[in-house]
């Protein structure tokens, strides 16, 4: 993919891709209910339809029409005759692991290549321990992986890492066991599970400023649910970067989620001089609203803390930090090296190539205020690092090799980019 330049922009969005943690919880979270769950919406990108294939197999019947979609949960999950495929999200793996572990029957779990080097003990691990029976390499810490669903044993467990996809693989392991459990963590990590299962009247209690987590054993089917899934704060945030960095322009992204878990990365822009502005109701179980955003001047920034909350929007705040003016670091942020590719090293290769003054640091990266030049880059087939170089290309013209890869997540970014004036070519 080629693009070029442009000059300025002043846009209204609202067709950003639905919010993929979202859809992906929606679907699985349905395989625990009676009735059917409805959700407009729904990510229609390759890892959440990914999803969906898999809930066919486990027994569940699936319509969609135009993004809605509707879910007939089965009475109980079947074990399938053929191998799951969770393709490139760790997610959909990370949370089945945890489902499948504590009901009757044998799931053989398996993704891309990518996927497939990701790390899986940190889930395995700790569902290894209250009785879970998986296989896999290494000790089960990468796939594939072979489940043998068994009764597990209830836990009090906190975690040294705030990863979300633990936590809601614990919780549902939690449904699965004789009597409470508990899940505590030291910093919040992103609470969508939290949300949507109190608002399908799941059995657990929140305390200790939403650190702990009272687990109790399902004893009924949840609650269905009906909903519109919000716009993805992490995909908006692309074209929220590309306001700000292109001068004479702004931006208005409709319809996107504002959980505070899902938002810092906007907050770090602010804290770097950009102005934006929120307009904020409420829909079902989270905060939606708008964000404006115009071109700013930007200062360099330190981030060390609340690394979970911006793991995903990283790879697009190093295009900040080209320009702001001194030097920008990240720290705290081994997790980006186990995420669709090494993303520390993949940023810095890329900004090189640009002709950006850049450092890799072993938990994070540096990045000097620069003038970025024309470049050729690689995706290391990663969406992320793919959709964040496209809009340093708004500004200095870029070539992507491999970005096939951004419709795992964002199928009309391309169309999006392109309604903003700019040049894009396969």
């Amino acid at each position: 993919m080629k693009v070029y330049p442009l000059g300025f922009f002043n846009k209204k969005i609202d067709d950003i891709a639905a919010d993929k943690s979202i859809s992906q919880r929606f679907a699985i979270f349905s395989l625990l209910c009676k009735e059917s769950s409805i959700a407009k919406n729904y990510l229609l990108a390759e890892d959440s339809l990914g999803t969906l294939v898999i809930l066919k197999a486990l027994g569940a019947k699936v319509e969609i029409v135009n993004n809605q979609v509707k879910i007939v949960p089965p009475r109980v999950l079947l074990t399938p005759d053929n191998i799951l495929n969770c393709g490139n999200s760790g997610t959909t793996m990370r949370l089945l692991i945890g489902l499948l572990s504590g009901v009757s029957g044998f799931f053989i779990l398996n993704g891309d290549n990518s996927l497939n080097k990701r790390p899986m003990d940190r889930i395995c691990s700790p569902l290894k321990e209250i009785g879970a029976k998986i296989y896999g390499r290494e000790n089960a810490s990468f796939a594939p992986l072979c489940i043998q669903g068994t009764k597990l044993k209830s836990f009090d467990f906190k975690s040294e890492i705030s990863s979300a996809q633990l936590k809601t693989a614990m919780i549902l392991a939690g449904f699965h066991t004789k009597s409470t459990s508990f899940y505590r963590e030291k910093e919040l990590s992103r609470n969508h599970s939290e949300n949507m299962l109190k608002a399908m009247d799941a059995p657990i209690s929140i305390s200790n400023d939403c650190l702990e987590i009272e687990i109790n054993p399902l004893k009924k089917p949840l609650k269905a649910l009906n909903i519109t899934i919000p716009n993805d704060p992490s995909s908006a945030f692309y074209f929220a970067l590309a306001a700000v960095i292109l001068p004479n322009s702004s931006i208005c992204l409709k319809n996107v989620l504002l959980n505070k878990t899902r938002i810092e990365a906007y907050e770090v822009l602010r804290k770097m001089g950009a102005k934006i502005t929120y307009k904020t109701y409420k829909r079902d179980f989270e905060d939606i609203g708008e964000i404006y955003v115009e071109s700013s001047r930007l200062k360099c920034i330190e981030i060390r803390e609340n690394i979970s909350w911006l793991i995903d929007e990283l790879p697009a705040l190093a295009i900040a930090f080209i320009f702001a003016k001194g030097k920008s670091i990240v720290r705290n942020a081994k997790e980006l090296r186990v995420k669709e590719s090494d993303r520390i090293k993949s940023i810095v290769i890329n900004l090189k190539k640009c002709g950006i003054v850049a450092k890799e640091l072993d938990d994070g990266f540096e990045v000097m205020s620069g003038f970025p030049k024309k470049a050729k880059i690689e995706s290391f087939n990663d969406h992320r690092i793919a959709m964040a170089f496209a809009i340093l290309g708004l500004v200095c013209g870029i070539e992507i090799k491999q970005s096939e890869c951004i419709k795992t997540s964002f199928p009309n970014f391309k169309d999006i980019l392109k309604s903003l004036g700019a040049q894009v070519e396969d």
